[in-house]
């Protein structure tokens, strides 16, 4: 009874309360700075803390389901600050009324909906026939915290070591801002080309708990566009202004190649892997669906095999469909609710496998969204919804999309973080609802508020991914979109694909910033270094510590993300007094955290061999 006490009231209460705070937070700190922090550890963090210090519980279970509910906050935010502004944006341009609350917050509603439910019927291919192949970093890293609380001992202070030193370093780097998080070269004789590591110990924990393998795969994307694509934009461009820049290329900056032309290079280049990864993988999900459908062994299975009943999530899907075709200010017609269907479940699917490989924190929603809207926009065309009302309606579509991939991302980690300690499957997918509903009408009051306090695409605020969004739209409606670099990324995603390169990563890597894959790939290597002693102890310890990395660095980023809101991030700064250690600081730093991590995983060699 003990280790089943899982949906209780405490649960559903602290769950509720943090998807809340963690959505807010997030919505926040993505409109300033165009992302946000993963909430699953986090939330299992604060409630083992909650749960079993304050209130003495001790069931594993309902710490899990605290932390189910708590993320679906984060998850939802994500999504929802992708596309939402958008139509603040468009209604200040153009002299309208702005949406409704009650419209931002039932589509991010839907969107969440429809995120939990598509992933139902995948969770048996992704989590459970795949465990040993689909890593899933935070969904894995979250069991670790939570087994390692309920075991305590050692395991527990691995995990707290990790967790505290994470917490002290994101506090002087993004706190105190006594050194940049992100250190930035630039080449002197080789123009346009770039390179950099963010310097943060979550990033170092995803590369570890991934692999040097899946890491490899992702710096190797980012050195194609960095050092190779977009050297070869400066040095054939030259003079020359190629559109969606506006200046010549020479002088454009790295970070100006990567935003104009890279950016968009990878966003093809992901829309076609995702279609690849499905089309490779559609025989085992077709199969899974199929069983799902006919209640295939759902009476009588053992309770962790359970999920909600399909005819249930049907229903569900097909009610959500039928409201998005009636709600006011948009009415989506019946071939665009099933365009809202169709792609949703394959950005779901596409979402859930990418979280497993690289993690939620480095899942590329906006790449799935750009696709999205290049192809929603086009059909509207097509059919003569043009002007706003069909950039709305496109965007509109584009939020759902958006926030499914999200929700699936973060669904599926928990997924597996229940598969690993033993939870219900149906209980948990239960809470990611509850956690829909309420972030997304927290979301709606929370862009209501912030767009009153200022004013979306201000400096104050300038939601850069919605922004980017909005450009996607335009270009479609007004023909002036950059295809010819769309195009290439496809097809630089299918010569991956056929030279046995796996074309997710390699993708995602290509789309995201090479500081991001070196910090990783880091990671992964440090990983690979213990795996050639041949020792399971060293690499689960490093497993362990990773987890608390990854913990540590995301709960210091909410509170950061608190400070924020409240005003009194500023008294925290530092830099703006002066005092700053810059790039060498970083560096020194980064190599610190590094040591710190060795040393706790020597510390269990020498214990071994001592005893």
């Amino acid at each position: 009874m003990k280790k089943t006490t899982e949906f209780t009231p405490t649960a559903f209460i602290l769950g509720i309360l943090l998807a809340v705070v963690f959505g807010g937070a997030n919505a926040y700190l993505g409109l300033r700075v165009g992302m946000t922090v993963s909430a699953s550890i986090p939330a299992a963090v604060i409630s083992m803390g909650i749960v079993r210090l304050l209130l003495k519980r001790d069931s594993i279970l309902e710490n899990n389901m605290v932390q189910t509910i708590g993320s679906a906050g984060e998850s939802l935010a994500a999504g929802a600050i992708f596309t939402l502004p958008a139509l603040f944006m468009w209604a200040k341009e153009h002299g309208t009324a702005m949406p409704s609350f009650f419209t931002i917050a039932m589509l991010a509603i839907s969107g969440g909906l429809l995120g939990v439910l598509f992933m139902v019927p995948l969770r048996h291919a992704l989590i459970v026939e795949e465990h040993d192949r689909l890593p899933y970093p935070e969904g894995t890293a979250c069991s670790k915290v939570l087994l390692a609380g309920e075991e305590g001992g050692a395991k527990a202070k691995k995990v707290l070591k990790g967790l505290l030193a994470a917490a002290v370093y994101k506090f002087l780097a993004d706190g105190l801002k006594l050194f940049p998080s992100e250190v930035d070269f630039e080449s002197r004789k080789l123009r346009g080309a770039g390179f950099g590591i963010d310097v943060l110990p979550a990033l170092v924990g995803v590369g570890y708990i991934c692999g040097a393998r899946v890491s490899s795969y992702l710096l190797s994307g980012a050195v194609l566009g960095w050092l190779v694509l977009m050297p070869a934009f400066v040095l054939v461009g030259g003079d020359n202004i190629l559109f969606p820049a506006t200046r010549a290329i020479g002088t454009l900056t790295t970070w100006e190649l990567w935003g104009n032309y890279i950016r968009y290079i990878g966003a093809g280049a992901v829309a076609a892997g995702g279609i690849i990864s499905l089309v490779k993988t559609l025989p085992l999900i077709v199969t899974t669906f199929r069983k799902a459908v006919r209640g295939y062994g759902n009476t009588g299975r053992e309770r962790t095999e359970r999920d909600i009943p399909m005819r249930y999530v049907i229903i569900g899907i097909a009610a959500i469909l039928l409201f998005l075709c009636v709600m006011p200010q948009i009415r989506l017609s019946v071939p665009m609710a099933l365009f809202i269907a169709v792609f949703g479940f394959f950005f779901a699917t596409v979402s859930a496998r990418m979280v497993g490989l690289v993690g939620s924190s480095n899942n590329p929603v906006s790449g799935m969204a750009i696709a999205t809207l290049l192809l929603a926009s086009f059909v509207l065309k097509l059919t003569g919804q043009t002007g706003l009302k069909g950039m709305t309606v496109a965007i509109s579509m584009g939020t759902v999309i958006c926030i499914v991939a999200a929700m699936a991302g973060d669904t599926s980690q928990d997924l597996k973080t229940g598969f690993i300690v033993g939870a219900t499957p149906w209980k948990q997918q239960v809470g990611e609802l509850i956690g829909a509903v309420v972030s997304g009408l927290a979301i709606g009051g929370v862009l209501y508020l912030l767009q009153a306090a200022w004013s979306f695409g201000d400096p104050e605020l300038p939601a850069p991914q919605a922004t980017l969004m909005k450009l996607v739209v335009e270009g479609v409606m007004g023909d002036y979109l950059p295809w010819g670099l769309i195009l290439i990324g496809v097809f630089i995603a299918v010569a991956v694909e056929i030279v046995g390169i796996p074309v997710l990563p390699f993708s995602i890597g290509l789309y995201l910033p090479i500081h991001l894959s070196t910090a990783i790939m880091v990671g992964g290597l440090l990983r690979a270094f213990y795996e050639r002693k041949k020792n399971e102890a060293y690499v689960q310890d490093g497993i362990l510590f990773s987890s608390g990395l990854i913990a540590g660095e995301g709960l210091i980023g909410i509170l950061l993300a608190v400070t924020a809101v409240l005003g009194v991030s500023a008294k925290f700064d530092l830099s703006g007094r002066g005092i700053s250690l810059g790039a060498a600081g970083s560096l020194a730093a980064f190599l610190s955290l590094l040591v710190i991590m060795i040393c706790v995983i020597k510390k269990q060699e020498k214990m071994e061999i001592d005893s």
